[in-house]
């Protein structure tokens, strides 16, 4: 009996070691791309822990600011390319699939596109004009460096209409026909991806299936969706999740879970969504685990990491990739979103850069 037990035990430290030393794209990868967004404090300033996990467990990256157009065009005609560069080099480096993020978003655009030297609203012709131009730099310069590009960011409310933004009110849904056009007259062969939080939404998916077949009508491709994937312990529904997916799919393209993580902290009153644009007060009860997450919450939170997973391996010939939105928990927005000064545990690996256990469920999952 003693003996048994000795060589169940064996067998069972055999197969943690195995799964210890397997990374996440080792598993994962047969199925779908594995990728991690970094900010420009990983692949600027060196470092050795979070280059470590990045090598063992990804082979996608996508800058999470420095592509954007705020911060590579501070003025009309003027792009400061080096963070983005950074991020290039980083990815040759470490043989990472390179992903843009992102060309057109009503967040963080360049800050003179949508006005005249004189603070006027330019005219659509010029809007037009700025897009395009836009576009054509980023995509030109990064051409047969980035595999695909999130053309359009966050472009519908949750219900399903056209967001309101500068680029919808000056030239109409049409500036999304002229992106997704000119980047694939730019680089014939990039990935183009339509990109959006909330999908699981029936009014957005909706709308969503709405764009991609009025695109393939027009000739203009797309490739994928990104669902942004920002989850909670108790959002989204799963079946409308997965509803998503086959809806998505059944459209002709593939699906990409761009920016996964899962916050644990309450949720400020009148909070929807996970729009940037959203800034509530610190409270104290709204940072309940500033010194630590109790074991039942981290268990809830393994759970709800398991199921999202289960989702991913069942939906794989669906999928293209699946993308955390951070590498550790020291590294995530949620800590700052939407309540600043938060202490969040949303991703796959602490601050310590070690691998949270379930990532060793996660990989097992894969393997069988």
């Amino acid at each position: 009996m003693k003996k048994n037990i000795l060589i169940l035990s064996v067998l069972l430290s055999s197969i943690t070691a195995s799964a210890q030393q397997m990374g996440l794209k080792d598993a994962l990868g047969k199925y779908f791309t594995v990728g991690v967004a970094l900010s420009t404090r990983v692949t600027s300033d060196g470092n050795a822990q979070a280059d470590e996990l990045v090598d063992r467990h990804f082979n996608s990256v996508v800058a999470e600011n420095c592509f954007k157009g705020e911060v590579v065009t501070p003025r009309e005609g003027v792009y400061d390319f080096n963070a983005a560069d950074s991020v290039v080099r980083y990815a040759e480096k470490h043989h990472l699939q390179l992903i843009g993020h992102c060309l057109i978003w009503h967040s963080q655009p360049p800050r003179w596109m949508f006005k005249n030297a004189d603070g006027s609203q330019v005219s659509r012709d010029e809007l037009i004009r700025r897009i395009q131009n836009h576009v054509r730099t980023m995509v030109g310069r990064y051409k047969g460096k980035v595999f695909g590009w999130d053309v359009v960011n966050e472009a519908f409310e949750d219900n399903g209409e056209f967001r309101k933004s500068p680029y919808y009110n000056i030239v109409g849904p049409e500036y999304i026909d002229i992106a997704f056009r000119t980047a694939q007259e730019t680089d014939p062969n990039v990935e183009l991806y339509i990109n959006d939080y909330s999908l699981s939404k029936p009014g957005k998916r909706a709308a969503v299936c709405r764009l991609i077949r009025h695109l393939q009508q027009e000739g203009i491709r797309i490739d994928a969706v990104g669902m942004q994937s920002h989850q909670g312990l108790d959002y989204p529904d799963l079946k409308d999740y997965e509803a998503s997916i086959d809806s998505f799919a059944a459209c002709g393209v593939k699906v990409s879970f761009t920016e996964l993580d899962i916050n644990v902290l309450p949720s400020p009153q009148h909070f929807n969504g996970a729009g940037i644009e959203q800034s509530f007060e610190y409270q104290k009860q709204m940072n309940p685990y500033a010194n630590g997450m109790p074991a039942e919450v981290q268990k809830k939170l393994d759970k709800r990491w398991l199921s999202f997973f289960e989702i991913y391996k069942r939906h794989a010939s669906q999928i293209e990739r699946v993308t955390l939105w951070g590498l550790t928990d020291g590294d995530s927005w949620l800590n700052d979103w939407p309540v600043k000064g938060r202490t969040n545990y949303g991703l796959l690996f602490d601050r310590q850069y070690k691998a949270k256990p379930v990532v060793n469920q996660i990989i097992n999952m894969f393997k069988s």
